[in-house]
C-alpha cells in the first residue's frame, strides 16, 4: 500500500493531432444561406456568435487543475491550502529548532 512518495513521476501527456478539415465551398454556401437569411429578416446575427469559445479548454486537457475542479477548488483555495502548508512547516521547524538545536 503505497501512502506517500516525493517522487511522484507522472507520464507526460501525449500529442493528441485533432485534423481540421475545411471545405471553401461549404463555407461560403453557409455564408451566402446566412446572408439571404439575414436579409429577408428571417435571422438576426449577433456579432458574438462568431467568437470561437476556448474558455475551459486548458482545464480540460490537464488532469490535475480537472480534478480539482471535480472537487470544486479554485485557485483562491489553492493558495489558502498552500499558505497553510507554509505556516505549517514553518510552526514545525521552529519547534525543531526549540527541541534539538538550542
Amino acid at each position: 500500500m503505497r501512502l506517500f512518495s516525493f517522487y511522484n513521476v507522472r507520464k507526460p501527456r501525449q500529442f493528441e493531432h485533432k485534423p481540421i478539415y475545411w471545405d471553401p465551398r461549404k463555407e461560403a454556401l453557409d455564408e451566402r444561406v446566412r446572408k439571404v437569411k439575414r436579409e429577408m429578416g428571417v435571422l438576426e446575427e449577433k456579432p458574438e456568435e462568431h467568437r470561437p469559445s476556448i474558455r475551459g479548454t486548458f482545464v480540460e486537457g490537464t488532469t490535475h487543475l480537472k480534478k480539482s475542479k471535480m472537487k470544486g477548488d479554485d485557485v483562491h483555495n489553492r493558495v489558502y491550502k498552500n499558505m497553510r502548508l507554509l505556516l505549517l512547516l514553518a510552526v514545525l521547524a521552529a519547534v525543531f529548532w526549540y527541541l534539538f538545536l538550542k
